[in-house]
């Protein structure tokens, strides 16, 4: 819940779904001046998806509105589509272009609503955002939610120091179970409305399609770790993500049968190479363009956990820091450790920092 204290002028972020309605009216409970404002992040919304597997659409627009008028605050529409495009959009392209698989949302809240938002908040005399996000900030330390499965730390942890200073997140003490029977007694129309998925700027949920259409087909080979040969071939290697099983359409079976991987991207010469599985092991990765959510970075080697995925693939690590990256010696090997994800760090429940996967490798194959 929202600390109690001197009154806010806070503004919540209104997505349009039952986290943000109930983060709003929590805020609201706690005696702020709360304005309500949603986010107009396309250019088109009325192309994008509806539903379950919908965001950013004028659906989302009118029900963040409704939600409004039952809490009782005042309410706008930001259109922020040509920022959202520059900073999440063309950033979602070029990573893949360049072989990483990037995360939009993490990219969303550093960029968008925790950039963007929050510098005009700031600059129109708020003193704080307020979000849905299933998230816990204590003394100004960013942890994780009391629900873990839909824990969204992951996704917070490019936040800065003075960015955490100015943010509330009203549900991280709160299970979803619990919001939904909250917004149903509040006589939120949102109550049972499903959670979106996948990327909202991809209405029909191919990413491969969708890049396929920014970056233009160029055709090249699927290349056997083992054998050296030409197994398969491909419309572009930026269609695939490091430790990717499915979709491979290989042309030839592996010797024994085994399933192969994805194993690395090379998009210089636009190959992707696959193998047996326990070559995607890795216990050591390496992360650049660190970010401490304290502001201070460690100066010595420090032991805590690691997650390199949003959902999952959490290791107890020893973490090395430099001035440019940081370097995980995992205790437990990983597989399918994917360059362009963020690496978080933890200290039991609260986040210490992030950095951007750059490489990972195996202890025996490090020079």
């Amino acid at each position: 819940m929202i600390a109690s204290g001197a009154p806010l002028k806070v503004l919540a972020a209104m997505s349009g779904g039952v986290d943000s309605a109930v983060a709003a009216a929590r805020a609201v409970d706690a005696g702020h001046d709360v304005t309500g404002v949603h986010l107009a992040l396309s250019a088109a919304p009325q192309t994008l998806r509806h539903g379950a597997r919908g965001c950013c659409t004028l659906e989302d627009a009118n029900d963040a509105r409704r939600a409004a008028d039952v809490l009782g605050i005042p309410f706008y529409i930001w259109d922020l589509a040509e920022r959202f495009r520059a900073d999440v959009i063309d950033d979602f392209v070029s990573e893949y272009a360049a072989g990483r698989t990037p995360n939009p949302c993490l990219r969303c809240n550093e960029k968008i609503k925790f950039s963007a938002v929050l510098d005009r908040a700031l600059a129109l005399g708020f003193d704080a955002v307020v979000t849905g996000h299933h998230a816990r900030l204590d003394a100004g330390r960013l942890r994780r939610s009391v629900d873990m499965d839909k824990d969204q730390s992951y996704v917070l942890a490019v936040l800065t120091a003075r960015q955490l200073a100015h943010a509330q997140f009203p549900l991280g003490d709160s299970t979803k179970t619990q919001v939904r029977a909250e917004a149903a007694a509040r006589g939120l129309a949102v109550a049972g409305k499903p959670d979106s998925h996948d990327v909202c700027f991809i209405p029909d949920g191919d990413t491969r399609g969708f890049l396929e259409r920014q970056l233009g087909e160029r055709e090249g080979p699927i290349v056997d770790a083992d054998s050296g040969a030409v197994v398969g071939s491909h419309r572009g290697s930026f269609g695939f993500t490091v430790g990717q099983r499915r979709g491979l359409h290989l042309e030839r079976p592996s010797p024994g049968g085994q399933p192969r991987y994805v194993l690395s991207i090379a998009p210089k010469t636009n190959t992707v190479v696959v193998g047996r599985g326990d070559l995607l092991d890795a216990d050591e990765v390496i992360a650049d363009r660190p970010l401490w959510t304290s502001g201070i970075a460690p100066t010595d080697a420090f032991d805590c956990a690691v997650q390199l995925r949003a959902h999952g693939m959490v290791s107890p690590a020893t973490v090395r820091v430099s001035a440019h990256d940081v370097v995980a010696r995992l205790h437990h090997p990983q597989r399918g450790v994917a360059p362009g994800q963020a690496l978080v760090m933890y200290d039991g429940d609260v986040v210490l920092g992030s950095a951007t996967i750059a490489a990972a490798r195996r202890a025996d194959v490090r020079a």
